[in-house]
């Protein structure tokens, strides 16, 4: 089935440029042109991409990588700058 009808790209063309390391909707386009003209399929592509259309990426212990930290903010002034009045 066609996914974008602008460039003729298919449904298993959007998965084999997955598989080879197409994983969002921009690397889609730098693969194959759809979704760059009208745009209507990019959601499409989305689609197929959220369904297991790129393989997951994992670290050399077998497991997933974690979200990145947040630093904390501290809540305490620095020395020499005044603290708000009541």
């Amino acid at each position: 089935m066609f996914v974008c009808s602008c460039f003729g790209i298919t449904e298993q063309q959007v998965r084999d440029h997955a598989a080879a390391g197409a994983c969002t909707p921009r690397q889609i386009a730098s693969a194959s042109k759809a979704g760059t003209d009208c745009g209507s399929c990019v959601r499409r592509i989305q689609g197929l991409l959220g369904r297991g259309g790129c393989p997951r990426r994992e670290t050399v212990a077998g497991t997933v990588p974690a979200a990145p930290a947040v630093a904390a903010v501290s809540a305490v002034p620095s020395a020499g700058v005044a603290a708000p009045l009541p």
